[in-house]
């Protein structure tokens, strides 16, 4: 998380913070998103050698991603939002497979999921979510909340 922070800090990104070890990153930036997002991946392909995908999010739509939780009544840690860089297509829930106890609601740009059993157990595959990154709502809530004080 050091080199993401490095880099962010490099491309002229202001009061810079990464979240856990999972290439979470919290900045402020006058750019605009799609400037940032080919400058960072820019930056990540240089550092490891091969395309990295990017999806970013406002602080605002962190918290609106939050606040559109279908599964709020759940544990955080069991629901994940899978964000997306589009509307997610009209046949999400058709072209998933391996449901289980899983429950799939669609969101704006996200595909939120209700893993009951976890999502290490889990057999589900939505096709979807193939160029998404998901997080589950303790991580959204924190991104959030650090969004929030920038």
């Amino acid at each position: 998380m050091v080199e993401l922070s490095a880099m962010c800090c490099d491309a002229g990104f202001a009061r810079v913070q990464t979240y856990i070890a999972s290439g979470n990153v919290v900045f402020a930036s006058r750019d605009t998103k799609t400037t940032v997002k080919l400058e960072l991946e820019k930056r990540l392909r240089a550092y490891a050698g091969k395309p990295i995908d990017v999806v970013l999010r406002t602080g605002s739509e962190m918290q609106a991603v939050l606040k559109a939780n279908p599964f709020s009544g759940a544990a955080p840690n069991l629901v994940q939002a899978f964000f997306l860089h589009e509307r997610p297509p009209s046949d999400v829930l058709d072209s998933a497979v391996g449901l289980n106890d899983e429950q799939i609601r669609v969101g704006k740009c996200e595909i939120y999921v209700y893993y009951a059993n976890g999502m290490g157990r889990s057999k589900l595959r939505i096709p979807a979510t193939k160029f998404g990154t998901a997080r589950n709502m303790n991580t959204i809530a924190a991104l959030a909340d650090m969004a929030s004080k920038l």
